[in-house]
């Protein structure tokens, strides 16, 4: 993951965390109410507690096994994990630029995919002037690597 997937991780980790007092103040005015049995707010309250909890434990464990690697400090040509890779559609002459970064961070909105992504895949290892076909949900499409830069 890069530093700013890991940034984004940590935010929403603070995040949930910091609901958790909320929660508990719901749960005990939810319990305050009589019978918890029938009480919708309790068990409302307490399967939101869960379900905070579950992604509190999934974000800490992504943040303990991740490697963060910095693609300010790698340099070279050929694509690899970080490389923002410029690519023209041979067909089409459009123009399109991604960042290869972590499943997690990856975001089509922001130009980046994930390294595990079939495009990602197919340019993982290749240099600027490659041309690549790949098998995407739209189609076969070829495309010409015309720069990788770490950034």
């Amino acid at each position: 993951m890069t530093p700013r997937g890991a940034a984004k991780v940590k935010e929403e980790l603070a995040r949930l965390k910091a609901e958790r007092p909320k929660i508990s103040r719901e749960i005990g005015i939810a319990r305050d109410h009589g019978d918890i049995s029938e009480n919708a707010e309790y068990h409302a309250a307490k399967e939101r507690q869960g379900m905070v909890e579950a992604q509190i434990k999934d974000l800490e464990d992504k943040l303990a096994r991740a490697e963060v690697i910095d693609p300010a400090r790698l340099s070279g040509s050929k694509v690899r994990f970080g490389a923002t890779v410029s690519l023209s559609n041979v067909d089409t002459s459009e123009t399109s630029t991604y960042q290869i970064v972590g499943a997690d961070e990856a975001s089509i909105e922001e130009g980046t995919i994930s390294v595990s992504a079939p495009l990602a895949r197919a340019l993982i290892g290749k240099e600027t002037g490659d041309e690549v076909t790949v098998s995407l949900p739209g189609g076969r499409r070829t495309y010409e690597i015309t720069d990788v830069t770490f950034r």
